[in-house]
């Protein structure tokens, strides 16, 4: 069988980092497994020193998704290992591919993907709940160091309430001018925290940035994951972050878990500055998945990044809305149109899609990835012409105008929002919920349970 041009390709990165172990690390036998993630993300196995060893490699995403190097991600963790925070050691960095080279850590719970979650929903065990409450006095233990190691990492040191605040979201919103790409919601929520940052709020500390992600064994927090996005700021922002991942990721009883924060690092809590950055991780949260729903590059998970933009944008308003006091529609998902000629040639699709031979460019996690295409686009079809004519009224009805198609109501939209005032937050925030919410419920679909993950609203945030 001809190899294909992926084929090749994963073949030389395979042959490029088997090298730099090689003569980096002086290894031997080395095998490299690919894991289901977003980016290039490998799992080596090696003899060294005559003992077999396991590392974990880390590549560039494939998609702009976050406004970081990935130097900066390998900094930021070096100067959390060198302070004592247990995450994987640096071992160092393959320039082609570009590749974080880390050791392995033992431990089960990586939260994975959207996706991953739907199909294996995470179980709070008494083991995990015991690191759970360890994981929260290690962030307190992050909290607590001096800023100056992530300052020569290259982190940005904010000065004053807004900067501290705004910094990280106003890094992302450049983005969009970079791609070219605007979004209505995000255009909303950039303007909401610009008004309304927490102007009393000057603490400054290293913030994971993806608050939550950590592996254990038994009772025990082998080591924390993912700081790729991690930067100086409010530390709220991380207890923001990981009330926004619960319980997309069961993270258990997030109140319970907040007060044991709380006694370790010795501060009381700002549950206003907690609700605030909630609403600003969330919209970050939205940036990398709208960019991987118009990337046409090889790799990355379509059906994951627009399954997100829904839901996280959903959530969003959710968050936004139990700030303003607004209360939000239910919808109910009607019947779908009849099936047609264009679900026959999506099951056909489908079909072949899931014929097609493994290989060492298409694994088997990587074929189910692209026969969710064709799954995702049977549901979107079949409830085309209800999401538009929704969307127009509920467009019609928030500007008190009519427009002809979908592309002259989404112009019009953006321009009310450009000029918008605090007055129109309320509306527009049921306006967002509204559309958000439709394209959740198309996405479970007409058979799905009340508890389906992508339909799980934000709980509220217990003060106290």
């Amino acid at each position: 069988m001809a190899q294909t041009e992926a084929d090749q390709d994963q073949a030389e990165s395979r042959e490029q980092l088997s090298r730099w172990l090689e003569d980096g690390l002086g290894c031997s036998e080395v095998k490299l497994e690919k894991q289901r993630r977003w980016r290039p993300v490998w799992r080596a196995t090696a003899q060294q020193n005559g003992v077999k060893r396991d590392f974990l490699l880390k590549g560039d995403r494939t998609w702009p998704t976050h406004p970081y190097p990935l130097v900066y991600e390998m900094r930021m963790q070096r100067a959390l290992h060198e302070n004592g925070i247990p995450i994987p050691a640096i071992l160092g960095m393959c320039d082609q591919p570009n590749t974080i080279v880390m050791e392995w850590i033992e431990g089960g719970r990586d939260p994975g993907l959207v996706q991953q979650a739907i199909e294996s929903a995470s179980v709070m065990t008494d083991d995990r709940w015991a690191a759970s409450l360890r994981y929260m006095e290690i962030l307190a233990d992050i909290h607590r160091l001096p800023s100056q190691a992530f300052v020569e990492g290259g982190a940005h040191l904010p000065q004053g309430a807004r900067e501290i605040a705004l910094h990280n979201f106003e890094r992302f919103h450049a983005m969009t001018a970079e791609q070219g790409i605007t979004d209505p919601l995000l255009e909303f929520c950039a303007r909401w925290l610009r008004r309304n940052y927490p102007r009393h709020r000057e603490s400054i500390s290293f913030v994971t940035g993806d608050c939550g992600q950590f592996l254990s064994e038994g009772a025990q927090v082998t080591g924390i994951l993912d700081v790729e996005i991690g930067h100086l700021a409010d530390p709220m922002r991380d207890l923001a972050c990981f009330r926004g991942r619960h319980p997309i990721e069961n993270m258990g009883d997030v109140a319970a878990l907040f007060r044991h924060y709380e006694t370790a690092i010795g501060v009381p809590l700002d549950f206003d500055a907690i609700a605030y950055h909630t609403v600003s991780f969330l919209a970050e949260a939205i940036y990398g998945p709208l960019f991987g729903v118009h990337e046409k590059g090889r790799g990355g998970d379509w059906v994951e990044a627009a399954v997100q933009v829904s839901m996280i944008g959903r959530r969003c308003m959710e968050a936004l809305a139990e700030i303003l006091g607004v209360s939000l529609d239910d919808i109910a998902l009607p019947l779908p149109a009849a099936a047609d000629q264009n679900d026959l040639a999506l099951d056909k699709l489908q079909a072949e899609i899931e014929r097609l031979p493994e290989s060492g460019s298409l694994q088997n996690w990587q074929r189910n990835i692209l026969a969710s295409i064709p799954h995702y686009l049977r549901n979107q079809l079949r409830y085309r012409d209800w999401l538009r004519e929704e969307d127009g009224k509920d467009i019609e009805a928030l500007l008190g105008t009519v427009h002809v198609d979908a592309a002259e109501g989404e112009a019009a939209l953006m321009r009310f929002i450009e000029k918008s005032v605090p007055a129109d937050d309320a509306a527009l925030t049921r306006f967002f919920h509204r559309r958000m919410l439709r394209q959740c419920l198309v996405i479970a679909g007409p058979d799905a349970p009340a508890d389906h993950l992508v339909l799980v609203p934000m709980e509220p945030l217990l003060r106290g």
